[in-house]
This record gives structure tokens, C-alpha cells and sequence, in this order.
């Protein structure tokens, strides 16, 4: 680039060679023999290329990194340079952002700057509300950071101590939806494939780990004769394979190429398990193993492809039936179900909009009455059958009674309230889940084995002990989560102050409207956004306002009932958060709040609240409805081991508790969650209950579901008023006709749209049973 440069008498000059692009060229020796125009094989060393380089000359190799960042420290000087970044790596470092992050591409940071705020400040976080797992940093052969360990800083050191390096800035986010079974299959086979061959670990013992990692992701119908022994051996083979090639590699590919299975081995390495053992992938990635991602990704298995594909065919019995298989409460989860099967729908995935799932279930069963198909039992309980009781008439109690009652048990529900429901009726308002259709849904589950006793309260009226001593076989506790959490502040029992499951309680329990005037409700989630929605609707309401401590985009509430609820005139009042209850006489007055900004992000992923000093502010209010959160009541319990406190321990296989012939799940178990979560608890504690009063071992036998069953896909045509179209929307009662009223807001769609909306469907269980 110059001769004589500056009159220096020093003269430059830069040769550009064009290599083969070969992964392996990456190491020094292995690129000076590619621009000795030799195959990029890696030599040993010594002699190292310092002393005998390109051409057998003294040479320094340095990347282009390396390169571009000397200009600057020449300019500024080498303290500028080294005021950046950690005490064992200076400067800057440039990374190449991929994966599941809402933005992409090549950022520049200190070094020193923490994963975290990689991932989430410049990154943007992960999309669609979804959970980061881990970062892949240092490109194919780098290694695999778990969320939990994000705060680690970006340092050369520091990176080592995890299994992973820098590289070449490399960096891949990964959300809960990846597997890191098939994650590490994808760099093996990666670095497998650019494997110069030249040295025997790496270039055979890659590829016996890859073999490893291809058999554990095989299903059962595509498996080879050689498949069985290597899942047996499986995870123990896999690791120790990983640690010679590691150790005995000519170069650093090949001491690099196991570092991202050791690392997701390290972290996750019950996710290789259950791929070995269980033949199932927990993260619903590996299609082969599990199916399709919609059933695969609904909590109670309900093959939803099968189901939208009769309503595209008009078969709406039918549909109802499949529903109805895995769901004892179809009408109610076409309500208010968080439906993940629609998060997993391939449809949304690929850049569209996923199917409507939920309203096409609403449309189902809308159009078939659920008692005339109604399972019924295998037999009549006699007077030999188990007796087990189940504490507590909600979604998830009410399975697990139902279910057991069709296997000839002869099963008692005890519930508190006077009705049974559990959170479905003291929460859920009415415009959301009517009445009748609750009721309806509730009446068809019970039989002649099945008996429900309301009114009835474990450590009142009942005990565990005393059920044993009635000779109660089995007893399964789902108490639901009915008790509201505190503030913690002082006048939090002032008159005009109620906690969130009060407020709800006496609205669907008794009628009651408790509150008036200026109300404020305190929390972010579907409890909180409830609790407005029904304050609105209240006569003696002058005006209701809910306030959150973080953003609006971050409350946990259903977006569409946040919507829902701003349209019928709610106020939110976000990034604040209660300091002080103001009362006088013992009389709610008003709140003090502090004004929040967001800070780093913690642990959930979304940014930390911090309060802002100065800010704090008055809001006078007449009452105020706290629902920050619920709790189970375990006090009540007896004999049973809890966690923090609270909440009920069991075995998450087996759904025992630490009492023999003790069982729990629901909320009690797992604090408040969604009603799927629930029913889907009180099926596994089901079978774990009749395997129990039946003498067999607790264990679950994980077989994945797939398509077995042929539906040829429907054709659309604009003839027919049904091509393909946008994702259907349910219709809404206007917001000026349901304030003041508890009548259904959100309406059944057409027919015609259904089907429209039910062909929309990619069909991936054609995947499967075309195949076959």
C-alpha cells in the first residue's frame, strides 16, 4: 500500500489470498499451509509459526479484529485502549447476534459488558414473550451459558469457567422452545462436517458423537438395528467420547468441536435424559419424538390438528369428540385457556399469524351439547372399589375425580364453598365465563361413582388422618390458591381496602359489590385486570384505575383482556408502585406511590423496576383492590412436606406427596397458573393414583403421541368463499353495551369462518401419517 511511506524508507505491501473458506483454517497452521497453496491442515507444534512460519519464514498471525482495532490505539494511545474492558481482556469486543433475540446482527461492547445486558438491553430480549434458556457463544465450537448464568461478564477467563469461549464473537440466543439435545446436534454436525480428517479424535470421534446424538433424536419407526445399544449407552458415552477427543485433538477445532455438548450436558443434561430414557423431548422440538408442535405444546395432549382439521371438513360432532378425549372442560378452556398451542403453531412461526385455536374450540362447542357425549365408566364402583377423596371441587380436583371415577373408583370431592368451581367460579367473572355454561360443563363430568360434598373444609371439618381412618384409600389435595397476597404496608386493613379474591368472591359468590367512588386496584395480572373489569361494571363506581410497576407491555395479564378492559374506560397507571396506605378514622383516604424506571433485567427476563427517588405522589381513593398475587392455604395440612412455606412438595413424576397415598397438584403445587395447567395436573394425578391403590410402581410411561390417524386436507377456493385468508378475529360486544352488565362480551364466530380459519392450517401431521 505504499512505498517509502512518509519518508520513512519503509515500504508496505498487502497480498489478499483466497482460501477455500474451510472452517479448520481457523487455526494458524492449518492457514499458513492454505495460503502456501497446500490442503489447510493443521501441523503440530513446535516449531510454532513465530519461529517458523509461512514459507518456513518468522511469522505473527493476528486476525482482522486485531488489525482494525491498532489505527485507534495509535491514535489515542494504549490507555484509552486498555480503560476498557476487564483486567485480563481489554478493549472491545464485536459480536454477531443470532437466534431468538427481537434484534440482530453486530454490535460492538467493552469487554467486561455481562451477557444479560447483551441479550436483553441490545438485543431486545426475547420475542414473543417467551423465556430465554441459553446463549451459544464462540460460534460452532463454542460452548452453551444456561439464563441462570447470564451475568457472566465477557471475559476470556471468565468464559472458560463455563465451558464456552469467545471466538470469533459468535453469539446465538436460544429461547425455552429450542432443545439443546438438537441444538448441539446442529454444531456437531457442523464441525464434523469442516473436520480435516488429518487426526483420528477428531475426525472419527466426531463423528461417533454425532452418530450418539442423531440415535437419542430417532424415533422408534425410523430407528436402526445399531440404534437401542446407542441410546443404552447414551448420555455416560456421549461425555466421556467428549472429554478424550478434547484432550487428545491435534488442533483447536478438534479441542473446541465437543465443548457445545459438554456444556448443554452440564446445564441440561435432563433434557438428554429424557431424550434417552424417555424418548421425549421436554422442549417440543424434536418433532420425530413428540409430534405435532400444537399437541405436543398443550398440557392435556389434546390432538389439536385433528380437531381443526374435521371443522374444515364440517365434522363438528366429531371435532367435539377429540376435544372432549383429553379435555373434561371444553367449553371452559374455549373461554379463557392461555392456549401455548397457538405459541407453537408452525403457522406463527413462519412469519404468519397463527391458527385461531381457542375460537375455533368456542366455535365447536358452541354448536354440540357436551352431555350428549360424555364418557362413560368402565364400570359401576361396588362396594370392593378404592375409595380415594380429592380436597378441593376446582379444575384441576375435578379432573382427577372425573377421571378416576371412570376407572371404577369410587371417588369424594370435598370443596369449602358452597358451590364446586374452585377459581373458575370465585375468580372468573361471568362476561368472560358465563354461569350456566361453568354449571353445564361441571354437571356432565359427574356419575355414579363420583360424589361432590361442598361446604366441607380440610382442617375444619375434615383431616387427612380422619380420611384414612374412613378408609380412604388415596387422598389427592388440590386447595387451589384462594388467598390473596399483602402489601405489607401499614392500614392495609382499613375500611375500603380488599384483597383481590375477597373483591372477586363476594362479586361471583354472593352477589355482593363491595366498594364505591374512586377505586384503584393494585397489580398486573388476570386477577388484577378482573378485578377492574368488574369494578367497572359496578353501579356505585365513579371511576377504576389500575397500578402496575412495570411497563404496560409487561403486564402478565392476557393482552386481549388489557384491551378489553381500556376500552370499557379502565385507567393504567403504569411504573409505580404503593409506598404508603393513607387512612383516616380507619377509613381508606388514599395511596402513596413512587415512580418507577426500568433497570437491568432480572431473572423472568423483564427489565427490574426501580424506584425513583423524589418521585413519590398522592392518589386520594375510596377503595382500593389488591391483587399483586394468591397463595395456597397449607397450613390446614398435616403430615405433608411444603416448599417456602407455602406451597405443597411433591414428586414431580409420580405427583406424591411425602405422606404415602397423599397426592397433590394445581395451584397448591405450583402457585396460581392457568386452568390447562391445572386440569392437566389433576390427569397425571389421576394415573398416578390408580396405579397406586392398584399396587403398581409410580411411574409414568411417556409415549409420544403421534398422528396415526389419515384426514385428507380440504381444498379452498374462492368459488366457495373460503381461499385463505388473515386470522380470524372473535367478535365483541361493544364496549358501551357490556359496562354495567355481566353478559358474555367476547361472541361466537360464523361458520363460514370457521371454516375459513380451520383451512388456514398447515396440516403437520401429514408429516407423519402420509409417511407412513
Amino acid at each position: 500500500i505504499g512505498s517509502n511511506i512518509l519518508g520513512t524508507g519503509n515500504d508496505l505491501n498487502i497480498t489478499l489470498k483466497m482460501g477455500a473458506g474451510a472452517f479448520v483454517c481457523g487455526e494458524e497452521t492449518a492457514l499458513i499451509h492454505s495460503i502456501e497453496g497446500k490442503r489447510g491442515m493443521p501441523r503440530p507444534r513446535p516449531p510454532f509459526p513465530a519461529v517458523k512460519g509461512l514459507f518456513d519464514k518468522p511469522t505473527v498471525i493476528n486476525n482482522v479484529e486485531t488489525l482494525a482495532n491498532i489505527s485507534s490505539i495509535v491514535e489515542h494511545g494504549a490507555e484509552w485502549f486498555s480503560g476498557m474492558g476487564t483486567e485480563g481482556s481489554k478493549g472491545t469486543k464485536v459480536f454477531a447476534i443470532s437466534g431468538m433475540v427481537n434484534r440482530t446482527g453486530l454490535i460492538e461492547v467493552p469487554m467486561g459488558t455481562s451477557l444479560r445486558d447483551v441479550v436483553f438491553s441490545i438485543a431486545g430480549g426475547i420475542p414473543n414473550n417467551k423465556r430465554c434458556k441459553a446463549v451459544q457463544i464462540g460460534g460452532p465450537s463454542g460452548g452453551c451459558i444456561p439464563e441462570a448464568h447470564l451475568d457472566v461478564e465477557t471475559d476470556y477467563e471468565a468464559l472458560k469457567d463455563f465451558g464456552a469461549i469467545m471466538g470469533s464473537g459468535g453469539l446465538v440466543v436460544a429461547d425455552e422452545s429450542t432443545c439443546m439435545v438438537d441444538f448441539a446436534k446442529f454444531f456437531m454436525e457442523f464441525v464434523q462436517k469442516e473436520s480435516c480428517g488429518k487426526c483420528i479424535p477428531c475426525r472419527e470421534g466426531t463423528r461417533e458423537m454425532l452418530e450418539i446424538l442423531t440415535a437419542i433424536t430417532r424415533p422408534r419407526r425410523k430407528e436402526s438395528d445399531s440404534d437401542a445399544l446407542i441410546r443404552f449407552q447414551g448420555v455416560i458415552r456421549l461425555e466421556k467420547l467428549a472429554k478424550i477427543i478434547k484432550d487428545t485433538s491435534l488442533c483447536g477445532l478438534g479441542q473446541t468441536a465437543p465443548n457445545p455438548v459438554l456444556s448443554t450436558l452440564r446445564w441440561f443434561r435432563d433434557e438428554y435424559e429424557a431424550h434417552v430414557f424417555d424418548r421425549d423431548c421436554p422442549a417440543g422440538a424434536c418433532t420425530d419424538l413428540v409430534g405435532v408442535s400444537c399437541r405436543n405444546s398443550c398440557p392435556v395432549g389434546t390432538e389439536t390438528w385433528r380437531y381443526v382439521a374435521l371443522i374444515a371438513r364440517g365434522e363438528y360432532e366429531n371435532a367435539y369428540r377429540v376435544i372432549r378425549k383429553t379435555n373434561p372442560f371444553p367449553s371452559v378452556c374455549a373461554r379463557i385457556c392461555n392456549h401455548p398451542c397457538e405459541q407453537a403453531c408452525r403457522a406463527g412461526a413462519t412469519g404468519g399469524d397463527a391458527i385461531a385455536i381457542r375460537t375455533l374450540k368456542r366455535f365447536v362447542v358452541d354448536r354440540v351439547d357436551p352431555s350428549s357425549l360424555v364418557p362413560v365408566p368402565i364400570a359401576v364402583a361396588g362396594a370392593d372399589a378404592a375409595r380415594i377423596a380429592v380436597i378441593g371441587a376446582g379444575p384441576s380436583g375435578l379432573t382427577a375425580a372425573h377421571n378416576l371415577s371412570l376407572l371404577g373408583h369410587k371417588v369424594t370431592v370435598y370443596e369449602r364453598d358452597s358451590k364446586p368451581g374452585g377459581m373458575l367460579i370465585c375468580t372468573i367473572p361471568e362476561y368472560r365465563l358465563p354461569r350456566g355454561v361453568l354449571e353445564k360443563e361441571i354437571a356432565s363430568l359427574q356419575n355414579e361413582n363420583m360424589e361432590i360434598v361442598c361446604n366441607t373444609a380440610i382442617g375444619k371439618d375434615i383431616t387427612i388422618d380422619g380420611l384414612f381412618d374412613d378408609g380412604f384409600k388415596a387422598v389427592y389435595i388440590a386447595l387451589g390458591a384462594h388467598t390473596s397476597r399483602k402489601l405489607s404496608l401499614d392500614n392495609e386493613s382499613a375500611d375500603g381496602v380488599f384483597a383481590g379474591i375477597k373483591f372477586l368472591k363476594a362479586h361471583n359468590m354472593e352477589s355482593k359489590e363491595l366498594g364505591s367512588g374512586r377505586l384503584g386496584v393494585i397489580g398486573g395480572g388476570n386477577s388484577a385486570m378482573d378485578a377492574a373489569r368488574v369494578a367497572i361494571r359496578q353501579k356505585n363506581v365513579e371511576s377504576v384505575t389500575i397500578f402496575y410497576r412495570r411497563s404496560l407491555a409487561e403486564m402478565p395479564a392476557y393482552a386481549e383482556e388489557v384491551e378489553a378492559g381500556l376500552e370499557e374506560g379502565i385507567t393504567i397507571e403504569e411504573l409505580v408502585a404503593p409506598v404508603e396506605i393513607r387512612a383516616e378514622n380507619g377509613k381508606l383516604a388514599g395511596v402513596r406511590f413512587v415512580r418507577n424506571k426500568l433497570g437491568e433485567p432480572d431473572s423472568s427476563g423483564r427489565r427490574r423496576p426501580i424506584a425513583v427517588e423524589g418521585s413519590e405522589f398522592d392518589v386520594d381513593l375510596d377503595t382500593l383492590v389488591v391483587a399483586i398475587s394468591e397463595q395456597p392455604e397449607t397450613d390446614v395440612l398435616d403430615g405433608v412436606d411444603l416448599i417456602g412455606g407455602n406451597n405443597l412438595s411433591i414428586d414431580s413424576e409420580s405427583s406424591a406427596t411425602s405422606r404415602p397415598g397423599v397426592f397433590g397438584g394445581g395451584d397448591v403445587v405450583d402457585g396460581p397458573s392457568s386452568v390447562i395447567e391445572a386440569i392437566a395436573a389433576g390427569k397425571r394425578a389421576a394415573e398416578m393414583i390408580d396405579r397406586f391403590v392398584s399396587g403398581k410402581i409410580l411411574k409414568r410411561i411417556n409415549r409420544p403421541v403421534l398422528p396415526s390417524v389419515y384426514l385428507e386436507p380440504t381444498e379452498s377456493s374462492e368459488e366457495d368463499g373460503d381461499v385463505l385468508v388473515a386470522r380470524v378475529a372473535a367478535s365483541h360486544v361493544p364496549a358501551k353495551d357490556r359496562v354495567g352488565n355481566f353478559n358474555e362480551v367476547e361472541l361466537c364466530i360464523s361458520e363460514q369462518d370457521a371454516i375459513c380459519e380451520a383451512k388456514r392450517c398447515m396440516r403437520c401431521d401429514l408429516d407423519f401419517t402420509v409417511s407412513e
